[in-house]
């Protein structure tokens, strides 16, 4: 079954419940376990033109990265209702049905020392589609409430924009390398438990800006280890990747680094479409860009090339990004040495 079983090995568990190595810890993660049916209903009046429907709703339960703030990541929230989701999908009769495309709304934010429970409704299983949608729960109330759809393999038209000219990652410094001399639990976090290998091409705006004001970035990204062959999988974890860096063309236009102790950001909603195939655990060009920030807020989208030049996702993102004067100290004042 997609999502079960995917922990290749056994691994120290750390203090706070999470396994030692980061990769297994997030293939842990994403290992959602069955946690029986809800069912839902509406109070109505008897009548047919009032009548709201009765449905059920499979529901999963799955755990949390633990973070430096205590906060969950929204990209592992994207990633465990992809897999949730997908489960409902595994059991429709004829040929696989793969995901194409997502939309989500961050609700609260949620606590990553507390389990997450995911329901999700099968809204439609169709000749070729099926859609879900999923609510993920914590303490009864929804942290991120988002639309999914599948669809079988079918032939089209078809066409891409081309993927821009870029260097080799390989020869890109990492996270561990940009933050080496940063004495700061959250550069310590970022550079020593990311499941993923991230490398900015203009250069991180973890600690500093970045010299050039522009609205856009790319990024190289892979998952740290080799993963099962499991489609839905490689989309989860593509989908956790997503929300890494996608507002960073904000702060970089307004020349703000993640370590400003004024910047107060958070996702708001995320868009996604798969249009090819792809594996999380080989390179992939991010390309990034803003078309606009307004009102405290901040829009970004993205493309995700292969390696080879195959466009394989486009991303949308709008994310609270308001700037407040602080009293607190940024990871400069951390530096070692």
């Amino acid at each position: 079954m997609a999502g079960a079983g995917y922990r290749l090995a056994v691994t120290t568990t750390l203090d706070d419940g999470s396994l030692a190595d980061p990769f297994e810890d997030l293939l842990d993660v994403l290992d959602l376990q069955p946690a029986g049916l809800a069912h839902i209903s509406v109070d109505a009046p008897d009548d047919a033109e009032s009548d709201l429907g009765e449905s059920e709703a499979d529901v999963f339960v799955g755990r949390s990265q633990p973070q430096p703030h205590g906060r969950v990541f929204g990209g592992q929230v994207l990633a465990q209702s992809i897999i949730a989701a997908g489960r409902t999908v595994a059991d429709v009769e004829g040929a696989p049905r793969h995901i194409h495309s997502l939309h989500g709304y961050f609700l609260r934010a949620g606590d990553s020392s507390h389990p997450i429970r995911f329901a999700v409704e099968r809204l439609r299983d169709g000749a070729s589609f099926s859609a879900r949608r999923v609510h993920a729960i914590q303490y009864g109330k929804p942290i991120l409430s988002m639309i999914t759809s599948f669809q079988t393999e079918a032939d089209g038209l078809d066409h891409q924009e081309p993927m821009p000219a870029s260097p080799d990652p390989e020869m890109l410094p990492t996270a561990a390398q940009e933050l080496a001399d940063i004495d700061h639990p959250a550069a310590l976090f970022w550079s020593t438990r990311r499941a993923i290998d991230l490398r900015h091409v203009e250069g991180a705006i973890y600690v500093h800006p970045g010299r050039q004001h522009a609205a856009r970035q790319s990024v190289w990204l892979k998952a740290m280890s080799r993963m099962p062959d499991d489609p839905l999988l490689h989309a989860a974890v593509l989908a956790y990747c997503s929300d890494y860096s996608l507002l960073e063309p904000v702060l970089r236009k307004h020349g703000i680094a993640w370590a400003d102790p004024r910047l107060r950001p958070a996702s708001l909603d995320h868009a996604m479409w798969f249009h090819r195939p792809a594996r999380a655990d080989e390179w992939t060009l991010y390309t990034q860009d803003s078309p606009s920030a307004s009102g405290g807020r901040g829009l970004a989208t993205g493309r995700m090339f292969s390696a080879d030049g195959v466009l394989v996702a486009t991303v949308a993102q709008e994310g609270m990004l308001r700037i407040k004067e602080s009293a607190g100290s940024g990871w400069v004042e951390g530096r070692k040495g």
